[in-house]
């Protein structure tokens, strides 16, 4: 209920400072080649996440199987996000096919951990090039922050490794420990997730181009991990107001029109959205299958 409130009273505030009716006009004028592609490349970088998923789980794991998991993880993410996580169904699946908690739960730590730092790794390398884009702006700071955060909560789980004693959290642990010697497969991952996310910027810049605008993708490179890292925050339904009122500050900073950056972001989502109906026909093909296991 309280993320519902937080969506609805941030999507009110940008839609009374952009004006709805402009940013229903800009939605139409998107060019539907530029949003079916930001569609195709959200699929295909599903699919390049389900390949660096599979690095951290036992062999025998079929890339169909687990591509189908993700997609199912992203319909449930998206549209039921107040009810269960993608991730907590990729657990409960992956438990069911393992029953080993600490691989099913491990492994997509490892997979959204490595997400995140390539994310940072991105947004980092950017930065400098555009500090111009933040001079004499509050939000300066938010990359050092955020940095900081992510070094700090990574030291307390891994350094100090907090709760260690907890079966279920030793167990973990123990998971993380087994990739020590792996430096392989930690670069892999790495260099898959940097792939992913520099997909998922370029697929936003799609977007502003098919709305006919004419944005830098240095702005892109910068702005868009950092938009990523508000929406995170579990404050709202999937990201909803909390995204848009971060594009209309963060673009607005280059001089782009509060219901041009609203509508950039709602076009992104639904792209999200219309990708994720994947997910619920393989939810459904999925549970239809363990009822006729079952029979």
């Amino acid at each position: 209920m309280l993320k519902v409130s937080v969506s609805s009273a941030l999507l009110y505030y940008v839609f009374n400072r952009t004006g709805i009716k402009q940013v229903v006009s800009t939605l139409k004028s998107v060019n539907i080649y530029a949003f079916f592609s930001s569609v195709g490349i959200y699929i295909f970088t599903q699919l390049i996440s389900t390949i660096r998923w599979k690095l951290f789980l036992p062999e025998g794991f079929k890339t169909k199987k687990l591509f189908s998991l993700y997609m199912i993880g992203s319909f449930f993410n998206t549209f039921m996000p107040g009810v269960i996580g993608g991730d907590a169904v990729k657990v409960y699946y992956l438990y069911r096919e393992t029953n080993m908690a600490n691989i099913s739960f491990g492994s997509i730590f490892m997979d959204r951990y490595l997400g995140f730092v390539a994310l940072l790794i991105l947004c980092s390398f950017a930065f400098p090039f555009g500090l111009n884009y933040f001079h004499g702006s509050k939000t300066e700071w938010l990359l050092p922050l955020a940095i900081f955060t992510f070094f700090l909560a990574s030291f307390l789980i891994f350094g100090l490794r907090l709760g260690q004693k907890i079966k279920f959290l030793a167990e973990f642990y123990n998971y993380f420990h087994t990739y020590r010697s792996q430096r392989n497969k930690i670069i892999k991952g790495l260099i898959l997730s940097l792939i992913i996310q520099f997909l998922g910027i370029t697929s936003v810049s799609v977007l502003a181009y098919g709305l006919g605008e004419n944005i830098p993708f240095l702005s892109f490179l910068i702005f868009v991990p950092l938009i990523i890292l508000f929406a995170m925050l579990p404050v709202s339904i999937s990201g909803l107001g909390v995204r848009e009122g971060a594009f209309v500050l963060f673009f607005g900073l280059i001089g782009v029109r509060p219901e041009t950056a609203t509508s950039l972001s709602l076009l992104w989502f639904m792209s999200m959205a219309v990708a994720g109906l994947i997910g619920l026909i393989e939810y459904l093909r999925y549970k239809k299958e363990i009822i006729i296991l079952k029979g």
